[in-house]
């Protein structure tokens, strides 16, 4: 009176395999995606403005120890104008 031990015969039994069927694509949608891709992810902003986040986020990241630069920099200055 316990439990049975599994027989090695119902674990074969019992393998599956799955198959990922992918749909027909159009070659055009394809080509079109690509190139759509392409265009997004390619793209750099010519003249990118460099964003100053709120002083109590500022506030909040130095008491926490998250903030290790210094923002009034001369050296970094030039990338937050």
């Amino acid at each position: 009176m316990g439990n049975k031990p599994v027989k090695q015969e119902r674990e074969r039994e019992r393998e599956e395999m799955f198959l990922k069927v992918v749909p027909p694509v159009d070659r055009a949608y394809v080509r079109w995606l690509a190139r759509d891709v392409e265009r997004i992810h390619g793209f750099t902003p010519v003249n990118p403005r460099a964003v100053k986040p709120p002083d109590h986020y500022i506030e909040h990241m130095r008491l926490n120890g998250w903030l290790d630069v210094d923002l009034d920099d001369p050296d970094l200055s030039h990338l937050f104008k």
